[in-house]
């Protein structure tokens, strides 16, 4: 069944997409989640369909349009952290009811929800074209790239923010560009999951890695392939029962994290009762 589902062109370009996607929201969204700015993948995303709904009333290609208005959000929740008053959480409310309303309006405007639209917000990567799959293998590149090429100073910046400034790192520029990158991840991720499921990808990977204690490379590892599997098991089991691929997809990450959680209780009980054992 895996061979014969192979043998199509779409499936080959979801996989590839769908692995692409995974890794690169896997390696940024642990440093949102190590950073306490987990929410940033919602505000992005409800950004985004403010972008795709400009894309749409003005019939230009909506990726682009969700692009530009994804990364100019992203420095403005950024701006509003550092230079007012306004709590993290606030600011990115802000920023998630903003696009959300102007999404809204658009799409009024345009004459309401068309089967396009709806493919970004709940995901279709098993009808993606070989133009979506260049615009995600491109943009994870630039993501991939640039986090590798400052991974040292994000770390540091991720586990004391105030001793790197000391240290003379620029942290707001990396903020600002880190930020920048991450809502690359979530546009990349729009085909794959849709704009109201790309958080999760990003977050409970995530979460369920940090549980096992490891490093930060082992964790990320651990995402990584908890994020691969999920989306490969995804895709063919929509495939197979004609399922939502980026529900299913979610949902399987949500499965590994509750399995993951029962286990290690179990492991938790199974020592304690050793250790009760032994004393008697």
């Amino acid at each position: 069944m895996v061979f014969e589902i192979l043998q199509y062109s779409f499936m080959q370009r979801a996989i590839l997409s769908g692995v692409v996607v995974a890794v690169v929201c896997s390696v940024i969204g642990l440093f949102l989640v190590l950073r306490r700015q987990s929410l940033f993948g919602d505000a992005l995303s409800h950004a985004a369909f403010g972008g795709l709904a400009v894309g749409f009333f003005t019939n230009t290609y909506p990726i682009w349009t969700a692009l530009i208005v994804s990364v100019l959000a992203s420095f403005g929740i950024t701006k509003l952290r550092q230079s007012t008053k306004i709590l993290p959480d606030a600011a990115v409310a802000v920023m998630m009811s903003s696009g959300l309303a102007v999404g809204i309006i658009l799409i009024g405007l345009s004459g309401g929800f068309s089967l396009d639209l709806e493919s970004f917000l709940f995901g279709s990567i098993l009808l993606i074209s070989m133009q979506d799959q260049l615009m995600i293998l491109m943009l994870s590149a630039i993501a991939l790239v640039i986090i590798f090429k400052f991974y040292d100073q994000l770390i540091y910046i991720t586990f004391n923010e105030d001793q790197a400034r000391i240290s003379g790192i620029n942290v707001t520029m990396l903020n600002y560009l880190f930020i920048g990158v991450a809502s690359l991840a979530v546009i990349a991720s729009l085909r794959l999951v849709g704009v109201l499921l790309i958080s999760s990808l990003i977050v409970i990977p995530n979460i369920t890695a940090i549980m096992f204690g490891k490093g930060f490379k082992k964790t990320a590892f651990i995402s990584i392939i908890i994020a691969v599997l999920s989306v490969l098991l995804g895709i063919v089991i929509s495939y197979i029962t004609n399922l939502p691929p980026g529900g299913t997809i979610v949902l399987l990450t949500i499965l590994i994290l509750l399995g993951s959680m029962g286990t290690k209780s179990i492991i938790k009980r199974i020592k304690i009762q050793g250790i009760e054992n032994n004393r008697t």
